[in-house]
């Protein structure tokens, strides 16, 4: 029987993804206590990062706000790992650190990271509420538009 938060995933329309392997010499996630650190995740669907881009030049923000979505159901797919499968354990979503390939006259950063943050509210409620920072980098890795790395705290 799916979990509360996998049957108010379904009922939202919203589908987690298998979670992704690291491409180098690092792990997915590290639980230290009540904790849970996800590594950075892409815009990735089917093992393909969906959305590589500037933004400001090749996307617009209204586009990597949907990568920074793409990210969020990611996190989410490593949490669900950390917690063997149950997304019920997640007992709030501390942090998240959101990276935007952009221009150096891009200004619109966290309109780009409130995907991540919509997504986690709308799954987690309140419990998804949480702190935040949104960056602007260069270039990231494998060309993506967006990356969110998160804190999350599980039972």
């Amino acid at each position: 029987m799916a979990g509360q938060i996998e049957q108010h995933l379904k009922s939202l329309g919203l589908s987690v993804p298998t979670a992704s392997t690291p491409v180098a010499n690092y792990v997915p996630w590290v639980r230290t206590g009540a904790l849970v650190f996800v590594s950075g995740q892409l815009p990735l669907e089917n093992g393909t990062v969906a959305q590589t881009g500037i933004v400001g030049k090749d996307l617009t923000t209204e586009q990597a706000y949907g990568a920074a979505k793409l990210c969020a159901l990611n996190l989410i797919a490593q949490v669900r790992n950390a917690c063997d499968g149950d997304l019920d354990r997640v007992t709030r979503v501390v942090k998240l650190t959101g990276f935007v390939a952009c221009t150096a006259t891009f200004t619109e950063h966290p309109q780009v990271i409130n995907g991540a943050s919509d997504v986690m509210v709308q799954v987690f409620g309140d419990a998804g509420r949480h702190s935040r920072a949104a960056v602007g980098a260069p270039a990231l890795p494998r060309g993506a538009s967006v990356e969110v790395e998160a804190v999350f705290e599980v039972a």
